[in-house]
């Protein structure tokens, strides 16, 4: 991330509603946008765009968002970029699966919108190196 630019974040989701919901959010807030459907796009597109934050629904088709957190984090260049699951999914073994295989956050939803805009900017603070 260019000093100055502001983050790129990918979001990852098949309902279209909530992926044009975020991305205005996000986009107000000044946040480059990324948008992915399925996992497979969702994987080829934090490879070839290097976002500096995921946000990763757990339910998608192609390739379920666990599977693709397992992917981002097991992957040598996007390893450390933060993952927020943002996914219907609240029972324990979810989260706690999703915690072990590398997730930085998990909300579920229905969300905060802007609960989930200070998780972001806390993470990508973090990632920048400033506390």
């Amino acid at each position: 991330m260019v000093d100055g630019a502001k983050a790129r974040v990918l979001i990852c989701d098949d309902d279209p509603l909530l992926l044009e919901l975020m991305e205005f959010r996000l986009r107000a807030k000044g946040y480059e946008v990324i948008k992915a459907v399925d996992g497979a796009e969702a994987l080829a597109k934090a490879e070839q765009d290097g976002p500096d934050i995921i946000v990763l629904d757990a339910m998608m088709p192609k390739a379920d968002g666990i599977e693709v957190l397992a992917r981002i984090k097991g992957d040598p260049v996007l390893s450390k970029t933060p993952v927020v699951m943002l996914t219907a999914r609240k029972a324990e073994k979810d989260i706690v699966s999703a915690l072990e295989k590398g997730a930085d956050d998990y909300l579920v939803k229905p969300f905060i919108p802007e609960e989930l805009l200070a998780r972001l900017a806390r993470l990508i603070a973090r990632k920048g190196g400033k506390r």
